[in-house]
């Protein structure tokens, strides 16, 4: 079964599962707790009505622990595997990861906004936001897809149908600094067949004056008002 204990001193290891460090683990476990304890108080039961009788009793589950429940969240939001998958690496069964899915997701996103680590979905926002975060205006942009499940439906199918990999796929774009890595932007779920600048010109994103914004080639005539683009050039191997 897969721990926090097992994997906390492999960084390398839990960067590949969990997508944070082990020093962003343990930022992020305290405003995680404090969500968890608010949205579910152990004055009350799972169905919401006050508990009659103390906290704490009946079989311990193997996400009793915060960082457990943490991990959880993180493994499954950063591998996305089928839920009896995640539940066989948890040692839990399909119903109950399930369970814990639902239960966890919207703590750890709660958890994160109070943080102030989340990208801004608003578009229209986005420019106050990065000026609020006082990094430099240093950007890049770029289109990210997910694998979904083949729909059975034909039209449906070739909307998500990406092309990419010969896969169906739900598409976003993110835009992140690129001196500290911090995604500032998240757009709406695009279907995968939208191109990437399909999605930005729809997404009509403001972006602070003076920035400077790096793209790839699938934002070629991508060009916002009042800021500075470029696209970087691949170095070309010479053979001996």
């Amino acid at each position: 079964m897969l721990t926090y204990a097992k994997i906390k001193s492999n960084r390398r290891k839990f960067i590949a599962l969990t997508g944070l460090t082990p020093k962003e683990f343990q930022i992020v476990l305290p405003a995680f707790e404090r969500a968890y304890a608010r949205r579910y108080p152990a004055t009350k039961t799972r169905a919401g009505t006050v508990r009659q009788r103390k906290a704490g009793g009946g079989r311990k589950s193997v996400l009793d622990a915060p960082e457990e429940k943490l991990l959880f969240a993180l493994v499954y939001l950063k591998a996305y595997p089928l839920q009896v998958l995640v539940g066989e690496v948890f040692e839990l069964s399909q119903p109950s990861a399930n369970y814990w899915i639902h239960r966890l997701l919207p703590v750890l996103q709660q958890a994160l906004k109070n943080l102030g680590v989340r990208p801004e979905r608003n578009p229209r926002q986005f420019a106050r936001r990065e000026r609020q975060s006082g990094e430099p205006l240093d950007l890049i942009i770029d289109g990210t897809e997910r694998r979904r499940q083949r729909p059975k439906n034909k039209a449906k199918r070739d909307e998500l149908y990406s092309g990419h990999k010969h896969q169906h796929a739900d598409k976003n774009l993110v835009i992140a600094n690129r001196k500290t890595k911090r995604i500032g932007f998240l757009s709406q779920t695009y279907p995968g067949r939208r191109q990437d600048k399909g999605m930005a010109d729809a997404e009509q994103i403001a972006y602070p004056r003076g920035t400077r914004l790096g793209k790839d080639t699938g934002f070629q005539a991508y060009e916002p008002r009042n800021i500075e683009t470029y696209q970087p050039k691949k170095n070309r191997v010479r053979a001996n």
